[in-house]
Order: C-alpha cells, then structure tokens, then sequence
C-alpha cells in the first residue's frame, strides 16, 4: 500500500509541475516571446492537453479554453491529493 501511495505522490507531483509549465505558457502566449525557441519547446509540452480545450469558450476573439483546461486540470490533481493524504 505504502508503494502506491508513493507512486500517486510521484504522479501528483509531476502533475503540479506541468501545471505550472501550463500558466507560464499560457502568460507567455500573450507576450512577443512567442516566437522563441523557449515558447516553443513549452508550447509543444502543454498543447496535448490544452488543444483538447481550444475554442469552447471565445469572448470576442479571445479564446479563454485555456481556463477551462486549467479548471479541470486542478480538478483532477484536487482528487489525487486527496486519495493520497
């Protein structure tokens, strides 16, 4: 029992990572940066998840989906942690 407790604590913390790579991309998108090669490399880590998301939720040409992503995400790491502790 003690082992999977420790393989959903590795999980969950890998998880919190990519949520934060996920903030920090989404920030950066709205910045000039975009076009460097450090958007890009953080760009092709969270678009797997973040384009299941893309267009749900466009206010003006804004496309807030991001949100919605991030929502979900948290939701999710909210359950693993408390599966965990």
């Amino acid at each position: 029992m003690e082992l999977f407790q420790n393989i959903l604590r590795i999980i969950y913390e890998v998880m919190r990572i990519y949520y934060y790579v996920m903030i920090v991309t989404i920030i950066l998108s709205w910045l000039p940066i975009r076009n460097s090669n450090f958007f890009r490399a953080l760009y092709r880590l969270t678009a797997p998840y973040l384009n299941i998301f893309r267009g749900w939720l466009v206010i003006k040409g804004i496309d807030l989906s991001p949100i919605i992503g991030l929502l979900f995400y948290r939701f999710v790491m909210f359950m693993l942690r408390n599966a965990i502790f």
